[in-house]
């Protein structure tokens, strides 16, 4: 989503630059393990997260996770993942529930074939040491995005029932669905194994809306988060323009 001004492979040198230590790629499969290795190895950088391929919900459709009859191509985008995992050694890969059809299969059935590939997941990319992550999302920009609640992503990570499982917390998203955001990440921490943020309205950089982002961060240092915080916005402008809340930190 960020330094969309260069070619892709450049970005990982970009944000490097820019003074982030880490960076995350949404969907790196079109690309060669060997070219994205480079790219991380020349500008320093670790991967936070990758996104295990989510099939067809990229373009508008229910996705592979939480999808009755899809459990086989869920394990497919697995072990493609688990390629990727061996050689990128990112940090977390995380799924996305996506938006099963609701017309067609109940709730309980989706839920329970999330847990069962979450599962599955868990254990196949603990192999790599790479921790497996479920995100919500909120329902106003995803409408019928299966989990939207922080409660409904750690509820199914309890079915799943596989200690290499956690929750990917998005500032932008809960800010959205919950509100109360320190509170609530004081209450879940144990839960949490990678924060991303973004201001809302708009999706755009902290300092653009109305969650107060310097009392955030002061916050999640005072609970002892050691993890990353993934910038995941869409910039109001060319993305090193949408870095002063950045400065204090490097």
């Amino acid at each position: 989503m960020m330094f969309m001004e260069h070619d892709f492979l450049d970005r990982f040198q970009a944000a490097k630059d820019a003074g982030f230590g880490a960076i995350e790629v949404q969907f790196p499969y079109d690309i060669e393990p060997k070219d994205l290795l480079a790219a991380k190895e020349s500008a320093e950088v670790e991967i936070a997260v990758i996104n295990i391929p989510a099939g067809d919900l990229t373009s508008g459709g229910p996705g592979l996770a939480a999808m009755p009859g899809r459990e086989d191509q869920f394990k497919a985008a697995v072990e493609q993942a688990h390629q990727y995992a061996e050689i990128l050694k990112p940090v977390n890969m995380n799924v996305l529930p996506g938006w099963p059809p609701m017309d067609q299969f109940s709730r309980e059935e989706c839920l329970d074939v999330l847990a069962g590939n979450l599962n599955y997941a868990a254990e196949t990319l603990a192999e790599a040491g790479v921790k497996v992550l479920v995100e919500a999302v909120n329902t106003y920009d995803r409408p019928g995005f299966l989990l939207y609640t922080s409660q409904q992503a750690i509820d199914v990570i309890k079915v799943a029932d596989h200690e290499n499982l956690a929750f990917e917390y998005d500032l932008y998203h809960m800010q959205i669905m919950e509100g109360n955001l320190v509170n609530r990440m004081i209450e879940i921490l144990e839960h949490i194994g990678h924060i991303q943020f973004a201001d809302t309205p708009g999706r755009h950089e902290p300092g653009t809306g109305e969650i107060n982002y310097p009392f955030v961060f002061a916050a999640l240092d005072k609970m002892g988060w050691r993890g990353w915080l993934g910038a995941e916005y869409d910039p109001s402008g060319p993305t090193t323009e949408t870095l002063d809340w950045l400065r204090p930190f490097i």
